[in-house]
C-alpha cells in the first residue's frame, strides 16, 4: 500500500503559466509522477518573481517541488515525437498552449484524441478553450477582476480608511490557483470516469464558481460594489495589538456584543431590538465598537467575546497563520530544503487519514530526467 493516493500516475505537463503548473503541484503532492515538458529555455516560471536570497524562484520552487524535468522544446525537430512519446505512457496531459497554437503542434484536441484515446486531455486557460475569448491572455490583474472579486477590493475597513483607492488585486496569484485547483479535481474526476477525455479548465470560470460575490445579487436587482460591500456592522476591527473579525447574525449574539461593550443603552433601544433596526445603524454601531477596541489587546478581547458567545476571532497577520495552533497541529505548512535554505510551503489542503500528507522531492534542474524519453515503450524511468 502506498502512502500517496495517486501513486503510480503519470501526468505530463506543459506549463507556461501558474494555473496549469498549480494542477500539475496538487497531482504531485498526491504522488503522481509529474513531468514537466519544458522549453530549451526552461519554464517562465523558473524566472518569475519573488526570487529567493540566491536567485531561485520562490514561485516557481512552490509550484515544481518534486516534478521531473525533460526538454521538449516546440521549435525543436523532435518536438512532436518526443512528446508524443511521453504522451503514450502518461494518464494526464496539461496543457495551457494557446488554442491558435495547439493545431500547429500537433496539441489540439482532436489529434490528441485520435493518438492518445487513453489520456486525459486537460486545457487550462485564462478563458478556457471554446467561446469568444478562448484566444484570449490573462495575467493575474486580469483574471482577479474577470472573476468579478477585483472590482469589489479593497471593501469593508479598508475602504473606509482608503475610499480613494482604485480597485485592487489580491496579492500573488490567487485567481489562478483557484483556476488550477479547481481543474486539478476536474482532471481527477475524468480519470475516475475511466476513459480518456478532453477536459477545458477556465480560470474565469473557476473564479466566478468560487467566489460569485460580484453577480450574487443581481437577483434583487442590485449590485454589488467595494464601496457597500460589507457587514452593516462588524468586519475588520482595529484593537491595540492587531485586528478582529466580528460577526453577528443572531439575536443571542447580538445581546452578547451588548454585554462586551457594556452598552446598557443599546439594550434598552427598541430601534435596536431587531435586525432591520440594527442594519439601519450600522455606521453608528461600527463606530462605536471601534472606539471601543481601538485600546484594547486582541487576545483578551477575544477570550471575553468567546466567553458571551459572540463571534469573534483574530485576524491573523501571515506569521501568525505559520505558527497558528490549529495550523501547526494539522502540518498545513512543511519546511523543505531548497539551494537557498530551508522554505516554508503549504502541503495540501486535505487529507486522506490523520496525517497530512507529506511534501517531498527535489527542485529539478532542466532537463534533469532527458532519460525518460529513451526508455523503450511500456517501460517508465524511475526517479
Amino acid at each position: 500500500m502506498t502512502d500517496k493516493p495517486l501513486s503510480g500516475l503519470r501526468v505530463i505537463e506543459r506549463a507556461t503559466g501558474v494555473a496549469a503548473a498549480q494542477a500539475g503541484r496538487l497531482m504531485c503532492q498526491m504522488g503522481a509522477e509529474v513531468i514537466m515538458a519544458e522549453p530549451s529555455g526552461g519554464s517562465p516560471l523558473r524566472e518569475a518573481p519573488p526570487l529567493l536570497p540566491g536567485g531561485q524562484s520562490a514561485l516557481f520552487t512552490y509550484l515544481s517541488l518534486g516534478k521531473r524535468s525533460v526538454v521538449c522544446d516546440p521549435v525543436g525537430p523532435d518536438f512532436q515525437k518526443d512528446l508524443h512519446k511521453l504522451l503514450a505512457e502518461a494518464d494526464i496531459f496539461i496543457d495551457d498552449t494557446p488554442v491558435a497554437d495547439r493545431t500547429g503542434l500537433a496539441l489540439d484536441e482532436a489529434t490528441i484524441a485520435r493518438e492518445h484515446p487513453h489520456i486525459v486531455h486537460l486545457s487550462v486557460l485564462p478563458f478556457g478553450a471554446f467561446g469568444p475569448k478562448a484566444g484570449w491572455k490573462g495575467d493575474e490583474i486580469n483574471l482577479i477582476h474577470a472573476g468579478g472579486e477585483g472590482f469589489l477590493l479593497p471593501n469593508g475597513l479598508t475602504a473606509d480608511l482608503f475610499p480613494d483607492r482604485p480597485p485592487l488585486k489580491i496579492a500573488g496569484h490567487f485567481a489562478e490557483m483557484q483556476g488550477g485547483t479547481t481543474a486539478a479535481m476536474a482532471a481527477l474526476a475524468a480519470l475516475w470516469a475511466g476513459q480518456g477525455q478532453f477536459v477545458d479548465a477556465s480560470v474565469q470560470d473557476a473564479n466566478v464558481a468560487v467566489g460569485a460575490f460580484a453577480i450574487q445579487r443581481f437577483g434583487d436587482g442590485s449590485v454589488e460594489h467595494r464601496l457597500t460591500r460589507s457587514f452593516k456592522f462588524g468586519g475588520v476591527i482595529e484593537c491595540a495589538d492587531g485586528y478582529v473579525e466580528l460577526l453577528t447574525l443572531e439575536t443571542r449574539q447580538w445581546l452578547g456584543l451588548i454585554e462586551l461593550l457594556g452598552a446598557d443603552d443599546w439594550a434598552q433601544d427598541p430601534e435596536l431590538a431587531d435586525e432591520v433596526g440594527r442594519s439601519a445603524r450600522g455606521a453608528e454601531i461600527n463606530q462605536r465598537i471601534r472606539d471601543w477596541a481601538r485600546h484594547r489587546k486582541v487576545e483578551d478581547l477575544v477570550a471575553q467575546a468567546q466567553t458571551l458567545g459572540v463571534p469573534m476571532a483574530r485576524y491573523n497577520a501571515p506569521e501568525q497563520v505559520l505558527t497558528g495552533l490549529q495550523e501547526t497541529a494539522r502540518g498545513i505548512f512543511a519546511t523543505i530544503d531548497t539551494p537557498d535554505g530551508p522554505v516554508q510551503v503549504q502541503s495540501l489542503p486535505f487529507r486522506f487519514g490523520p496525517d497530512a500528507l507529506p511534501v517531498r522531492g527535489t527542485l529539478a534542474s532542466l532537463g534533469a530526467d532527458q532519460s525518460i524519453l529513451s526508455c523503450q515503450p511500456g517501460r517508465r524511468a524511475t526517479a
